[in-house]
Formats: structure tokens, C-alpha cells, sequence
């Protein structure tokens, strides 16, 4: 049988979240997938061990040495061992609702003007006590969103590689995961996407989940975290590239009047809010010297007798 659906699962020394995801992945009721690991630069023995102690059957392992992979070049070498019709990436620490990919099969089957679908998604916090990563926490990522729109994804990245599934063929459209990068990856790709296509959005109860260690350091931290100065480049970068396609074809007249008006704004809005505080200082004042009157009369008319009395 040829599986219709490639689970690409990136992982980096951390067998523990690695075994975490291949339990997590074998709980699916939907089950015409293989699954393609990529060790990023870890002990290859290590992860063909949990690998085979898993007991998935259909598991492609792929090894990248140490100082020649990366996020986006284990992403790509996962997509393109893969060969399957829809393509998901599944980083070692992440998990599924055990529904997630029979209802977005289902629903990429059914909408082929669709290039991608994605799901409800849930922030799970996560300490490390007693040598074990526990759950102490969850928050809705993007409370209430309906929708991926362009419009939405250009202010920032509203959707995370574990709640996305797409056609593979879109990358004949718009090309790999670009290496260049060090993160937002993600985000990159979604804008190529929505650029001339649609990714549609699965509403109703959150079906990925994205595990969050806001106190990790080193191999188990996040990468949100890990890289937040490279998270920074990388969106100017992504910003500018597109800024200078634009420039390239229209010209710098209106980036240039975009310019100088959100500068106009952000000091209109610093004046205000500087006047703001002077009247709620002002005001917080009045207010106290009102309570001392109210509540110490005398020893405010001695203080105001005081004044006069020395002429200040």
C-alpha cells in the first residue's frame, strides 16, 4: 500500500521526546502514513534504537551529520524522502488530538482548492520535575481565530508546523523551506502559500498541541526561546525580502509614505501618552491631598499655615 499521508519528524538528541512523538504519532485512528525521522546531528545508534523499540512499522530513518543539517534543511530532506500526497512536520516534543489527521484528510480531500489545512491549537506548559517533562498548564493559541488569511499571517505567524497539513506538490509551487533561514521557516512558507493560494482552517476543539518549556535551556528548550535573537533576524529578514520585491516592481513611493506616517503616529501616540501620565500624576496628587484633609484636618491646616508663614 502506498501511504498517502508523510509524518516528517525532526529531532535533535532528545530520545526522550523522540520516543514521546512515536507513541503520540501511533495513537492516530487514521493510519495510511509513514513516518520519516531525521536526526539532526544526533548519535545515529541513539534514535535507530527508539526508532525500532517503537513498533511502527512503516519508519524511514535519516541521518544528517553534525555542523551540515538545520531546522529547514531537516524539514526539506523529510518532505522530499517522503513522497506522499499530504505532508505534515511533527517536531519530536509536539502531540496530536488522536483525530488530527483523519479530519484533516478528510478535509483536504474534500476541498481541493485548498493547499493546506489547519487546526485549533493548544499551548501545554511544561516543567521538568523529577527528571520527567509534566504538563502544568494550557492556554488556546489565538483564542477564537477562524481562519488563515493573508491579511492576519503578515503581522505575524498565527499558525505552528504541528497544526498544519498540506499537498506536497505545493512545494513545486513555492519551493522548499528556505535554508537561508534559522527560524520562522514556518511562517515563510505559509506567506508563499497564501500569496496565490488558500489554507484552509478546521474549526472547533484544538487538535495539535504545542508544548512550551519557557524554563528549558540547551537541547530541551524550545526553539521559540532557544533562538528568540535569531526569530528576530529572521522576520526583519523575511520583511525585507518581501519589501524589496515590492519596491523592485512599484517603486519606493508609497513604502516611503508609509514610512514617514507611522513615524508621525508613534510620536503623536508617545505625546499623548507622556500627557496622560502628567494628568494621572496630577490627579493622583489632588486625590491625596484630599484624603489627608478629609482624615487629618489639622495636621493639614498646620501645613498650609506653615506655607504662608514661611512664604512657600
Amino acid at each position: 500500500m502506498t501511504e498517502r499521508v508523510g509524518i516528517v519528524v525532526r529531532t535533535r538528541q532528545r530520545p526522550d521526546f523522540l520516543r514521546r512523538a512515536l507513541v503520540d504519532i501511533s495513537a492516530q485512528t487514521y493510519d495510511n502514513f509513514r513516518v520519516i525521522v531525521v536526526n539532526d546531528g544526533g548519535d545515529p545508534a541513539e534514535v535507530d534504537g527508539v526508532v525500532t523499540a517503537s513498533g511502527l512499522d512503516a519508519v524511514t530513518v535519516r541521518h544528517i551529520a553534525p555542523d551540515e543539517g538545520g531546522r529547514c534543511v531537516a524539514a526539506n530532506l523529510g518532505v522530499r524522502d517522503a513522497g506522499t500526497e499530504y505532508v505534515v512536520l511533527h517536531d519530536d516534543d509536539d502531540r496530536w488530538h488522536p483525530e488530527f489527521l483523519a479530519r484533516t484528510v478528510e478535509w483536504l480531500d474534500a476541498t481541493p482548492a485548498d493547499a493546506a489545512v489547519a487546526v485549533p491549537t493548544e499551548i501545554v506548559y511544561e516543567e521538568k520535575r523529577g527528571g520527567a517533562w509534566i504538563e502544568v498548564g494550557r492556554a488556546p493559541f489565538w483564542a477564537g481565530m477562524q481562519r488563515i488569511s493573508l491579511t492576519e499571517m503578515l503581522s505575524v505567524n498565527r499558525a505552528v508546523p504541528i497544526s498544519v497539513l498540506y499537498r506536497r506538490a505545493v512545494h513545486d509551487d513555492v519551493g522548499p523551506y528556505d535554508e537561508t533561514l534559522d527560524a520562522v521557516e514556518d511562517w515563510d512558507f505559509y506567506l508563499r502559500i497564501l500569496r496565490s493560494g488558500r489554507i484552509g482552517f478546521l474549526p472547533g476543539e484544538a487538535l495539535a498541541f504545542w508544548t512550551q518549556r519557557p524554563d528549558a535551556t540547551g537541547l530541551d528548550a524550545n526553539s521559540m526561546f532557544a533562538l528568540t535573537a535569531e526569530h528576530a533576524a529572521d522576520d526583519a529578514r523575511v520583511r525585507d525580502r518581501a519589501l524589496a520585491e515590492w519596491v523592485s516592481r512599484e517603486g519606493v513611493g508609497l513604502p516611503l509614505y508609509l514610512a514617514s506616517l507611522h513615524e508621525q503616529t508613534i510620536t503623536h501616540i508617545d505625546a499623548r501618552v507622556a500627557e496622560l501620565e502628567r494628568t494621572l500624576h496630577e490627579r493622583i496628587q489632588d486625590d491625596l491631598r484630599r484624603e489627608l484633609d478629609a482624615h487629618q484636618p489639622v495636621w493639614s491646616r498646620l501645613r498650609r499655615l506653615r506655607r504662608r508663614v514661611s512664604g512657600r
